[in-house]
């Protein structure tokens, strides 16, 4: 009776994420909270559970041994939770790796040139070229480190908060479009990633062109609703005598160092075989001693402080990763209760089509997490096949269908409470348009799939 109760509680979870913005309950705080309570009960009525999926390991594990509370408890604690804690971590550390090295990078100013690409008046100019870098930025980074950068940038430039949020709008659209165009712009992709599910070549040629279109349709839409002109408050470079001696191409350098880093990390992997996040930390640690080596001369005690400590280890960035850490955790102990396989073998026998599966994918992420909401569809794959279609559907529909209301992902909780903008402004706005390129892009992947 156990394993029912531990579904509720899910449940109950993914009420809290849908709403949110009603109850002002952080979802990191929800998904620990499933995690953790979850795997106590499952623990406190572990023999249950491991005669019924476990038996043969756990009577290896007795070795002839006599089974006790203590050794099914035991058993849990080594060979079960830790694959799940494990599998959560690996995606953690590579996220902690991956937004250190962006820190490290804006605070030396390394992204100083991209308000300078935004100068000029003409709306549409603008837009095109704040949502192309938002996507090619997105796609190489993680996509909430993205818009909360790119949100703060066209802070500083549009005076206006009409014009703020339909270009914050787009900001969302780019990041969350080009972040899952990548293993490394989304945790989903990630996850998919550690798991050995996709190589990321494929992965990425096969939803560039659904990306691109689910991208390129909302935002031509948008640009055709702006006048010509906008007021903009001119942005000068940032003047870096007093409190740093780095100049274009130690900052050019370093930024060479942190994306191309990234970008060596699916060869570092194919080349090792070892987990993502450990090329990520290697990565990380070379930017940090470039930035050492680079800041060794300030003037300043305290800048210096400032600048060989990555922000990125204060609460707002944190929550993130404990959210990713809940709700691996949570879904783990779902899976390990025979839920899931008792759930896909008596309903989706059924529904045993993958284009119909990410369309519901699609149609919960409007409400729920992005990130929840794939890996639960990913739960369901009980026989996970190589580079199968069913991976990047889902990724795909789940990706798209966050931007719909603008609160299916943390970035999109970013921007309404950064701009306090309103649902009903969002999706009269923004939301249709979103949903017409997502269908586009949607056919876009059909045809190449089936090719």
């Amino acid at each position: 009776m156990m394993a029912p109760i531990i579904v509720t509680i899910l449940f109950l979870c993914y009420i809290l994420l849908a709403t949110e913005r009603m109850t002002n309950i952080n979802k990191a705080a929800v998904t620990i909270f499933a995690g953790t309570v979850g795997w106590v009960l499952y623990i406190c009525y572990g023999a249950d559970f491991v005669m019924g999926l476990h038996c043969s390991e756990y009577h290896n594990f007795l070795q002839n041994g006599q089974s006790t509370s203590y050794t099914v408890k035991q058993f849990i604690a080594q060979n079960i939770f830790l694959k799940y804690v494990g599998k959560a971590s690996e995606v953690v550390l590579f996220l902690l790796a991956t937004m250190s090295i962006v820190e490290i990078l804006n605070i030396n100013g390394c992204f100083d040139f991209i308000p300078q690409l935004l100068r000029t008046r003409k709306s549409k100019a603008m837009l095109w070229i704040l949502a192309s870098v938002t996507f090619i930025i997105s796609a190489n980074l993680d996509n909430l480190t993205t818009t909360v950068m790119m949100l703060a940038i066209i802070h500083k430039i549009i005076p206006n908060r009409r014009y703020r949020m339909v270009y914050g709008a787009v900001v969302l659209i780019s990041a969350n479009c080009g972040g899952v165009l990548t293993v490394i712009g989304e945790p989903m992709g990630l996850v998919l990633w550690n798991n050995g599910c996709v190589t990321p070549t494929d992965y990425s040629m096969t939803l560039l062109l659904p990306c691109l279109v689910a991208w390129a349709v909302p935002t031509w839409w948008i640009s055709a609703r702006l006048p010509e002109r906008i007021e903009i408050e001119w942005v000068t470079m940032p003047y870096r005598g007093d409190d740093t001696r780095l100049n274009t191409w130690q900052r050019a350098l370093m930024l060479f160092v942190g994306i191309g880093g990234l970008w060596f990390i699916p060869t570092f992997h194919n080349i090792t075989q070892l987990s993502p996040f450990l090329g990520a930390l290697c990565v990380l640690s070379v930017l940090w001693i470039v930035n050492e080596i680079f800041n060794r001369k300030l003037m300043n005690a305290d800048v210096l402080v400032q600048r060989r400590i990555p922000r990125i280890f204060q609460y707002g960035v944190i929550q993130m990763m404990l959210f990713v850490m809940g709700s691996m955790l949570a879904i783990g102990v779902v899976q390990e209760t025979g839920a899931v396989q008792w759930f896909v073998s008596h309903f989706l026998k059924y529904i045993d089509n993958d284009w119909l599966m990410g369309m519901f994918a699609g149609l919960a992420s409007t409400i729920l997490d992005n990130f929840v909401t794939a890996i639960s569809f990913f739960a369901l794959k009980t026989n996970p096949v190589l580079n199968d279609e069913y991976w990047k559907i889902i990724a795909y529909t789940v990706a798209v269908g966050g931007n719909l209301f603008g609160i299916g992902s943390m970035s999109g909780l970013i921007l309404m409470k950064t701009e306090r903008m309103r649902m009903g402004w969002y999706l009269k706005t923004i939301g249709g348009k979103t949903l017409v390129g997502g269908i586009f892009g949607f056919a876009v992947l059909y045809i190449i799939i089936n090719l």
